[in-house]
């Protein structure tokens, strides 16, 4: 009887196992599982079936057929983009905003400085300005196209503009002769010694010069930065990331456990091994970010195009009321190194004078201060900017990290025992890598090949150091080659500026021009000073008006 009762008892007990061994190889939950997530399958079985076919997931008992197999390993890809492209959205999104934002406020300030200088010298120089405005359209027009990415040496432009500036002034000053071409090329050769604008050319060179270059540099590197983040972002998975992928994303499904999700350092590894040439970006993109900062450090202080050229009508003013305070002892010399010039008939001499100064000045207010299309100040625009590259430092490396603590890919806070370890639930216990390609050679996950560096990605490493170096020399205002923007370059090159760290504010010098010796190769004129135009009455209240619209700016 004692036997037949155990005998009873062993047969109720793998009973009741079997019927547990049966429950635990049903399929409905993965069934459910594959049509929540949208997955079309023929046939999903209704209970385990033997794994052989298989090729990524354990090859035991499974609730997968190769057709689950295979689409689970195209979806795993598809994931994988998907949620790399959604983790760089933001920063993205930053570089293309705030290079449409910094590149409208730089070409709207040119406008409007344009606009204001038009609008002044009309009102201030009247009918003599109108007949040598292309001086000033050339002047802007010239710092446009370098701005844009045209091949101009601004050092070289700013001087020429103060040389054609001379010869237009000269003529009109000396309207009572007649200067031919041949004679303004000849003073144009005493421009330096003359110093016929005072100070403010060279001042005004120093400080349109690097502030250009540093508005340029910093607009065509936040251009770099966002074609390398939209570029590196496109990311294309390997056949060994895509198993990995596969196994980690898709396998508890065929193991009948839809629902448990990866242990949190098991996705590390595969990102790590997955993302490893994106991760090798990372030094080279930080100092990209450090290098744009300095540059950023300019903008807000000495190098602000802003305050340089909302102010630049009224320098150049000052520059013409010098020219016309020393008008006699300018033409004296200019007279003594390239001789007399023939005289005119007394209808040109009895205009000129007046008609150059016609000064009809009103007072300038603050409140006419133009407003940019980013409708905000260049200060205001650097501020948001700085904060917004410093949250992107470390972005490459610290990207499988972020992509893990996603509630949607791993267990996140779950039990150490109750998330997929690649091959069953439970804890997951191989140590996680490093960043980089190199350090991904013993990776337990994804078998990379360290010895072949992804070229496309190298290719975004060397556009960082480039744009790099290009930053680090506008931070001392110097400027060097670019290739045009539209050649998926970042411009091209003009004059430098300081050749070391430039000072905030420029010191003065003296404005007297020095004495000119005597072109032998022309006539010379007497040794005392030939007659010079009489300043009049309407020239003394215009250089007072001059002095006054100075003070009110």
């Amino acid at each position: 009887m004692l036997r037949l009762e155990t005998i009873l008892c062993t047969l109720s007990v793998l009973y009741v196992a079997a019927r547990a061994d049966f429950k635990a190889r049903n399929c409905s939950e993965v069934r459910e599982a594959c049509v929540g997530k949208g997955f079309s399958f023929a046939h999903v079985p209704l209970q385990e079936i033997p794994g052989e076919h298989l090729r990524v997931c354990p090859q035991g008992n499974t609730c997968c057929t190769q057709e689950m197999e295979d689409t689970f390993g195209q979806q795993s890809k598809q994931d994988f983009e998907n949620l790399v492209d959604e983790m760089s959205h933001e920063l993205r999104s930053t570089f293309v905003s705030r290079h449409k934002r910094f590149d409208e406020f730089f070409l709207e300030l040119l406008e409007n400085t344009e606009r204001s200088l038009n609008e002044m010298f009309v009102r201030t120089y009247g009918k003599p300005y109108m007949q040598n405005s292309e001086v000033f359209e050339n002047l802007f027009a010239e710092l446009k196209r370098y701005y844009t990415g045209g091949n101009v040496n601004l050092e070289e432009m700013l001087n020429d503009f103060w040389s054609r500036l001379l010869e237009r002034m000269f003529t009109l000053l000396n309207s009572q002769y007649v200067i031919t071409e041949d004679y303004l090329e000849c003073i144009s050769k005493y421009t330096d010694q003359l110093k016929p604008f005072g100070d403010v050319p060279r001042k005004l060179k120093a400080q349109v010069t690097r502030a250009f270059i540093a508005a340029r540099t910093f607009v065509q590197g936040l251009s770099v930065g966002r074609e390398v983040a939209q570029r590196v972002s496109k990311v294309s998975s390997t056949p060994a990331c895509m198993r990995a992928l596969t196994k980690m994303l898709y396998c508890p499904f065929c193991q009948g456990m839809p629902a448990v999700k990866p242990c949190k350092n098991y996705c590390l590894n595969v990102m790590k091994g997955c993302l490893a040439n994106q991760a090798d970006l990372d030094p080279e993109w930080n100092q990209y970010i450090d290098a744009m900062l300095l540059v950023a450090q300019r903008l807000e202080g000495p190098f602000n195009i802003e305050s340089v050229m909302e102010p630049i009508d009224v320098k150049i003013s000052e520059a013409i009321m010098n020219m016309q305070e020393n008008s006699a002892q300018v033409s004296y010399r200019v007279f003594q190194g390239c001789g007399q010039p023939k005289p005119a008939g007394m209808t040109r001499s009895t205009r000129g004078v007046s008609d150059v100064f016609n000064a009809r000045f009103r007072p300038y207010s603050p409140e006419e201060r133009p407003t940019t299309a980013a409708g905000t100040s260049l200060d205001r625009l650097v501020v948001d900017i700085k904060e917004k590259l410093k949250l992107s430092k470390k972005f490459w490396s610290n990207l499988p990290e972020a992509m893990c603590v996603e509630d949607r890919v791993t267990a996140g806070n779950a039990s150490d025992e109750e998330c997929w370890n690649g091959h069953a639930k439970g804890r997951y216990f191989p140590e996680v890598q490093k960043d980089g390609l190199t350090n991904q050679v013993n990776n337990p996950e994804v078998a990379v090949d360290i010895t072949r560096p992804d070229t496309f990605i190298r290719q975004q490493i060397m556009a960082l150091r480039v744009m790099t170096n290009k930053l680090k020399n506008a931070y001392n205002g110097n400027d060097i080659y670019f290739q045009d923007s539209s050649d998926e370059g970042s411009g091209s090159g003009s004059g430098s500026g300081c050749t070391d760290v430039c000072p905030t504010d420029m010191e003065g010098a003296a404005t007297e021009a020095p004495v000119v010796k005597a072109d032998r190769s022309g006539p010379v004129g007497d040794s005392a000073p030939p007659h010079a135009p009489s300043v009049a009455l309407p020239t003394m209240l215009a250089l007072s008006a001059l002095a006054l619209h100075r003070q009110w700016r």
